[in-house]
Order: structure tokens, then sequence, then C-alpha cells
């Protein structure tokens, strides 16, 4: 134990995991009993529409993931799929329409998309008030500002984790490696906040980053969000660090009945026992980016209630 989990004391203990599967357990617990309760108010239900073009695989599983999330809190949800062949027009057409739905609280479209899509178009085209990606111009600048948002909900999903674990954030230096509009751009914003999690020194790397491995032997906590499997090894890691492992990564793999393993960003064997915390992948991040998702709809629901009132 670390002073039974409170902030503020930073001396070795064993490491432990930052359980997802758990987390986000207790974070759908908290959405399925506001959604009761707006519900026993005779108030609507949480509306979730997704947009799936194609037939990707793991667009496929993502989606129904959150589709099967949604079910499990009391939402209502509506899967529009459309072939790989849509126009662009013809996709913006659809959001359009969901934008005017009364009945939607929020719009997701799940990512990559064909070729032939722009996809800052799409992003740029959902209402500000059911972007419960948090990809939206409009979300991203309120969220540089500390206004409230919509936060995007895999750095959402971080922060939760954190706060569920009280893992002392402020004045530590945070090392986050990626530096895309979906994780590693708003996670660094998002650390940096005077709020908690956040209060951090942060330090965000990437690909022409040249003394990364001295950089990461600084940090307090470390975010690992670039795509490269196995990237952060133990000798990049000081003893007492919190890693957040945000890859993941289909590798081929004989010895497993489906073909492949799925791996993260961190070589988890090398680091984790160097590490006071440390996601496990899979099970980690992953499964509070939909947690992150379900709240982000929450709040699009009762902030409509709120603009009524």
């Amino acid at each position: 134990m670390q002073g039974e989990n409170q902030p503020g004391v930073a001396y070795f203990c064993p490491m432990q995991l930052l359980d997802g599967k758990l987390v986000s357990r207790s974070v759908k617990e908290k959405v399925k009993d506001k959604t009761d309760l707006l519900k026993k108010e005779g108030k609507k239900t949480p509306h979730l529409a997704a947009i799936l073009v194609g037939n990707n695989g793991a667009s496929e599983t993502y989606v129904a993931s959150k589709v099967k999330s949604c079910e499990e809190v009391g939402f209502k949800s509506s899967l529009l799929r459309f072939e790989e062949t849509i126009s662009e027009q013809e996709l913006i057409n659809a959001i359009e329409k969901l934008n005017n739905d009364e009945d939607v609280d929020g719009i997701l479209v799940q990512l990559p998309l064909p070729k032939q899509i722009n996809e800052e178009t799409i992003i740029n085209i959902i209402h500000p008030d059911k972007d419960v990606d948090g990809f939206h111009p409009v979300s991203i600048g309120k969220m540089v500002q500390g206004l409230p948002t919509f936060i995007p909900a895999t750095p959402y999903g971080i922060l939760l984790m954190l706060e569920h674990y009280k893992i002392e954030t402020a004045g530590k230096h945070a090392v986050v490696i990626g530096r895309s509009n979906i994780v590693g751009r708003p996670i660094s914003i998002l650390l940096s906040r005077n709020s908690y999690p956040g209060n951090c020194t942060v330090t965000v790397c990437h690909s022409k980053t040249s003394n990364l491995k001295e950089i990461c032997l600084q940090a307090d906590i470390i975010v690992a969000a670039l795509g490269i499997p196995e990237f952060l090894k133990a000798d990049m890691v000081k003893e007492n660090a919190v890693v957040v492992d945000v890859g993941i990564t289909r590798v081929a793999d004989a010895s497993k009945k489906s073909g492949f393993a799925i791996k993260g960003d961190v070589d988890f064997a090398g680091v984790a026992p160097k590490c006071s915390y440390i996601t496990p992948v899979p099970g980690g991040v992953g499964l509070m980016t939909i947690a992150a998702l379900l709240m982000n709809t929450l709040m699009a629901c009762e902030t409509k209630y709120k603009k009524q009132a």
C-alpha cells in the first residue's frame, strides 16, 4: 500500500496495476445511477448515436463494445452503418440529420474513415453540443482555456484512472511520448492544468526528440502513446514511476489461437517491476476510453436540461 492511496505520499511501494476493468466498472455504475435518476424524474434517456463506415474489423469491435456499454448503463444507442463507398457529402448529410435530432445527445464517428472522406471535415461538422468524442475545435479550444467541455475520451479516461487511484500529480514531471490530437496533445494540456489530476510539469516527446531516454528517466509519470509495440524499455524508466500505456497493436503470434497478440507501447515484463503503478494492455486505458465516452454522453444530456431550465 502507498499511504493508503493518499496523495502526497512518495515513498516506494510494490508495483500496482492501474486496473481499467475495475475503474471502468466503477465509472459505469455511477453513470447508471445518474441515468436511472433521470428516468425516475421523467427526463429523457441519454442517447448516443454511432456511425460506422465500412467493415474494418477493429472498428467493428470498438463500436460493438460502445453499443454494449450503452446498454449496460441504460442509455439508448443507435448504430448507423454505411458502405465503404459512401461519399463525403452523403456522410455529412447523415451527421446533419443527427445534429438536428433532438433525441440524440451524443454523436461519434468511428475512425479511420475511407480515403475519399476528409476526417477533419467530418469531425468539424458534428455539432459541438453533441461532440462526445471531444475532437471538435470548439471542444479543444475550451479544454485549452480550462472551460467546461467534452474532453477527448482517452485522455479523460486516463484522468479518471489517476483520480480513482488517488495518484499524486501536483509538482510531478510528466513525460508524454506522442503528439497526436487524439491523445498526446490533449493529455499534455490536461496534466498541466491547475486542477487534480494536473499541476504537472509536462514534457512532450515525439519522433524528432533526440534525447528521449534521458528525458524519460526524469519522469515521475510517463504516458506512452506513440503506437510502437513495446517501445518503452526498462532502461528508460526510473524507479517508482507511474506508467500509462495507451498503445494497442496486434502483433503476429503463432502461439496464440487467434494468430496474434495484443501489445502496448510499453515492454510490460521489463518495465512493470520498476513502477509504482502501471496499466496493463489489454485491460487498461482502452476500457477507460469507453467509460469516459459514457461520461461525456451523460454530460451532453444533462447540459441540455440545464440550457432548457
